[in-house]
C-alpha cells in the first residue's frame, strides 16, 4: 500500500526482528541507518505518555544525498530518509517508507531532481517488494 507520503508494508516479524530485517534491506541498496528513534521510550520518558512499540530509523544513501544536496541544499530539511516501523502485534509488524517524489515537490529545482528521485524511488520500491516476501 502506498499515499503521497510513501510506502507501506505489513510484515510477519516483531518489531525487533523487523528492524533487522529492514536495515539488511535498506543496506542492500545503498542506504545506511543514521538515526534511531524509540519513540515510545522517548514518550514515556519526555512526558509521561504511553504509546505502541514505534521506532523512526533515518535511512540515507550517501551518494543520492550528496547529489540532491548539491542541486538544492534545501532539501537537507527532508533528509535523512525517514522509515518508520510500528508493532501490530507480538508477531506483526508495519513499515513504512517515505516517498523520495515527495522531496522534488519541494524543490525549487525538481526537473533537475528527476533522475535522483527515480533512482531513490525504484531503490526503496525494491526494498518495499523485498519486505512483502518477508
Amino acid at each position: 500500500m502506498s499515499n503521497q507520503l510513501g510506502f507501506e508494508v505489513a510484515i510477519p516479524k516483531p518489531l525487533d526482528e523487523a528492524i533487522e530485517t529492514i536495515t539488511a534491506l535498506l543496506k542492500t541498496e545503498g542506504f545506511g541507518i543514521l538515526t534511531r528513534i524509540d519513540v515510545r521510550a522517548t514518550l514515556k520518558e519526555k512526558i509521561g505518555a504511553d504509546f505502541r512499540p514505534y521506532v523512526i530509523l533515518g535511512a540515507c544513501n550517501p551518494t543520492l544525498a550528496h547529489s540532491a544536496l548539491e542541486i538544492d541544499a534545501w532539501l537537507g530539511l527532508l533528509l535523512p530518509c525517514n522509515v518508520t516501523v510500528e508493532s501490530i502485534d507480538d508477531r506483526s509488524s508495519l513499515v513504512r517508507i517515505a516517498n523520495p517524489e515527495l522531496m522534488a515537490t519541494f524543490s525549487q529545482s525538481p526537473e533537475k531532481l528527476s533522475e535522483i528521485v527515480k533512482t531513490a524511488t525504484r531503490k526503496l520500491n525494491n526494498v518495499v517488494s523485498a519486505l512483502a516476501l518477508a
